[in-house]
Order: structure tokens, then sequence, then C-alpha cells
């Protein structure tokens, strides 16, 4: 994964949180969902790049 996904996953992650938080403070129960889609979209995308990374590290040898 090159440092560029990592940081823009970190950076979807940190903001799902901030969403989930703001949508707990205000009682917004859209909000809340839509910032924890965010953070599981984020990992999933780590998961899948994780992957990527395994299968060319595999190949190599």
């Amino acid at each position: 994964m090159s440092l560029g996904d990592k940081i823009g996953n970190k950076a979807e992650e940190l903001g799902g949180k901030a969403k989930e938080a703001a949508g707990n403070a205000t009682g917004d129960e859209q909000l809340r969902a839509e910032g924890q889609a965010d953070q599981a979209k984020a990992g999933l995308k780590g998961a899948v790049e994780n992957v990527k990374d395994a299968a060319k590290d595999l190949f190599k040898k």
C-alpha cells in the first residue's frame, strides 16, 4: 500500500469518526450512520490494499 493510500484511508476513517461523533452529539442518526459507513469503507479499502501487498510479496519469491 502506498503512503498516499494509507493517508487517504486514515483521513476517511477519521472523517467518519468525526461524523459519527457529531451525529451522536446532535441526535442525528443519519449523520451517525454515515460516519460509521465511512469508517467501514476505509477499513475495507485498507484490507484490500493489504491483500494486494501480500500477493505482490508472494509473487516476488
